[in-house]
């Protein structure tokens, strides 16, 4: 009893870590790490998952209940000297409280689901959940640049976002052709779409969604669609953007469906 006790501390411990580490380098050797972090930060994330499992490795190098064992270095020497000859009580488990044992059980649910679950990217519901009513910047200086002096052939939906937010002068972009892709969520006006995107600066925690109105009289995709949006920035009359489409082309979701 007091054994499984032991194992399990190991578990709750280097166990669970072990296996987000697996988990981690198994990602990122099949390209799919890029669902959940930002590729900027892989080289960081699999280089501390390889040296958590080298330390893993070493753990099994400690006999089991070592790490309840917290030394007797306390007193003074002497006392020490005359209780060498005394036998040193076994090292026990601590009894296990119900809190702990639930939040053991959840963590190892979690971690185990993480193992056994096809990886995939956040929905098109929760891109809209986390929408909220501003549309977020992600331009940095380099796209103020960019767009100021008209240069957005490589511009994503994050950055054209950005310019529609933020654009003083709205007639600068008028005649701007565009090809973009993202999923489809409904209009605020009521009429056409909105095309867009998550956006990531670090991990899939801080993922913002990036919009763009699609002023398209046809009919609208499903919500949650990817579709590939040929067309062109105009200027309205109340001075916004929007994009007048040529060609919405439904397609399946990319390998690599976030921008950052």
């Amino acid at each position: 009893m007091r054994n499984a006790g032991f194992v399990g501390t190991r578990w709750l411990g280097v166990g669970l870590a072990s296996c987000l580490a697996v988990v981690t380098i198994a990602l990122w050797l099949t390209g799919r790490l890029a669902l959940y972090i930002n590729p900027d930060s892989a080289w960081f994330a699999v280089g501390m998952a390889v040296l958590l499992l080298v330390g893993a490795v070493a753990s099994f190098a400690l006999p089991l209940g070592a790490e309840e064992d917290h030394g007797h270095d306390h007193g003074d020497g002497h006392a020490h000297a005359e209780d060498d000859d005394a036998p040193h009580p076994h090292p026990t488990a601590r009894p296990v409280g119900a809190v702990a044992l639930a939040g053991g059980l959840v963590a190892s649910g979690v971690v185990v689901t993480m193992l056994v679950s096809p990886p995939a990217s956040l929905s098109a519901e929760l891109a809209m959940s986390r929408d909220v009513g501003a549309p977020p910047l992600f331009a940095g200086a380099d796209v103020i640049t960019l767009a100021s002096s008209g240069d957005t052939g490589e511009f994503g939906v994050g950055e054209w976002a950005s310019v529609f937010a933020t654009a003083t002068n709205p007639d600068t972009f008028d005649g701007d052709a565009i090809s973009l892709t993202g999923f489809v969520t409904p209009s605020d006006n009521g009429s056409g779409f909105d095309l867009t995107r998550l956006v990531i600066t670090h991990c899939v925690i801080d993922a913002q969604p990036a919009t763009l109105p699609i002023a398209s009289t046809a009919a609208v995709p499903d919500t949650g669609q990817w579709v590939t949006v040929t067309g062109t920035v105009r200027s309205t009359s109340s001075g916004a953007l929007e994009i007048t489409p040529d060609e919405v082309v439904a397609i399946d979701e990319p390998q690599d469906p976030y921008e950052y």
